[in-house]
């Protein structure tokens, strides 16, 4: 498993972000290492946890359960098939582009080691929205990648460090519990009745994620 690029984004201007500024920093492009990843701090304040990548977008991008949104290249690939396109590495918006892991087969609370001292833990799916849908300009986009179910990962920083492209990435602690990144991400749009099971991963889930599936249960209730 290995860390085939670390991409980072600059503000550019985009006709597709509802930030005041109508800027993005969607489009991010591999850089040249080492790069630093650290906890960015409380998410309204703080932006990505990778150095020299610009989120303009706090209310709901960037922050210490976002800090580094990964995707797989063998993700991409098949996109790429499906859209007759190519697709770079950071194309869609991610910091790490992977080799040889299941990104979105991953558990919430899964911890990956990248690098010599890099740990992070995987907290919650990426959700598309109107900014990745104007900067792929694909008809239809936001919808075809919901209904996918492979958006790639979330992650925050449980010890800082410093990586580069070709570095190794191990899994050092998987959960006990299903909880998947592809099935956090189907309970939060398509297949609601799926949140009181997201519970199972605990505090590892990202916060909003959790609040969604409390609010769920205290209306419903869980299944029979």
């Amino acid at each position: 498993m290995e860390l085939l690029s670390v991409n980072v984004g600059r503000a550019t201007a985009s006709e597709h972000t509802d930030q005041a500024e109508g800027l993005t920093g969607i489009g991010k492009r591999p850089t040249e290492g080492p790069v630093e990843v650290g906890d960015p701090g409380p998410k309204g304040t703080g932006g990505s946890g990778v150095a020299g990548d610009e989120i303009c977008e706090l209310r709901h991008h960037g922050g210490t359960h976002q800090a580094v949104y990964a995707y797989a290249r063998e993700d991409l690939d098949r996109w790429e098939a499906e859209l007759g396109r190519p697709l770079r590495n950071g194309e869609f918006g991610e910091n790490f582009t992977t080799e040889g892991l299941d990104v979105n087969g991953a558990r919430i609370g899964e911890r990956w080691k990248v690098g010599d001292s890099l740990v992070l833990e995987v907290t919650s799916s990426r959700i598309p929205c109107r900014t990745f849908a104007g900067a792929l300009d694909e008809k239809g986009w936001v919808k075809r990648f919901t209904a996918a179910a492979v958006p790639g990962a979330y992650l925050r920083v449980v010890e800082p460090g410093t990586v580069r492209a070709g570095d190794l990435i191990e899994v050092v602690h998987s959960p006990a519990h299903d909880v998947t990144v592809s099935m956090q991400f189907r309970a939060v749009t398509l297949e609601r009745e799926l949140l009181p099971g997201l519970l199972a991963a605990g505090d590892a889930l990202h916060p909003e994620a959790r609040r969604k599936a409390l609010t769920y249960v205290e209306k419903r209730g869980t299944p029979a």
